[in-house]
């Protein structure tokens, strides 16, 4: 499998005609690509747009060329920005996470991509006491942060 995903990454690369290198790790469920290239800026374009489609385009030809139960997500990362990227999103949800807890005012986000909602869902999880729920339909998906409100676990019984 490893084979072939770097039999797919070569030649991706070489039809943008980009010169650079890449490493594959071999993770539990995923295989984590990191690319390394003067372009880097291209490859990612604005707010990792390109990058985000490179990547959709590697996992769809990957599971094509999978058998039954062997395919496993492919998730490309250029010079650090995914993972540089990741790290601003979990400060900035704790920041607004705190502020919204201390104002007890929800926050709208701006719109961002799956991946990155994802990462702003789960580091809100760990601050506890809000809920964040994504809204919105395609380009406009954004996230709202709110104090999480108690439910009641069942209504009194009438006397």
């Amino acid at each position: 499998m490893e084979e072939q995903l770097s039999e797919v990454l070569d030649n991706l690369l070489g039809m943008l005609l980009l010169e650079g290198s890449y490493e594959i790790e071999d993770a539990k469920d995923s295989f984590v690509v990191s690319i390394d290239t003067k372009d880097a800026g291209r490859l990612i374009g604005a707010r990792g747009e390109s990058l985000e489609g490179l990547q959709l385009l590697v996992n769809q030809i990957m599971s094509r060329k999978a058998g039954e139960g062997d395919f496993k997500r492919v998730m490309l990362d250029v010079a650090g920005w995914r993972k540089q990227k990741e790290a601003e999103l979990k400060s900035m949800a704790e920041q607004l996470g705190k502020q919204v807890l201390e104002t007890g005012k929800e926050v709208e986000l701006e719109p961002m991509s799956a991946w990155q909602r994802r990462v702003v869902h789960l580091a809100l999880e760990d601050l506890g006491g809000l809920s964040s729920e994504s809204l919105g339909e395609g380009r406009d998906r954004h996230i709202v942060i709110k104090v999480k409100t108690e439910q009641p676990d069942a209504k009194p019984e009438k006397s």
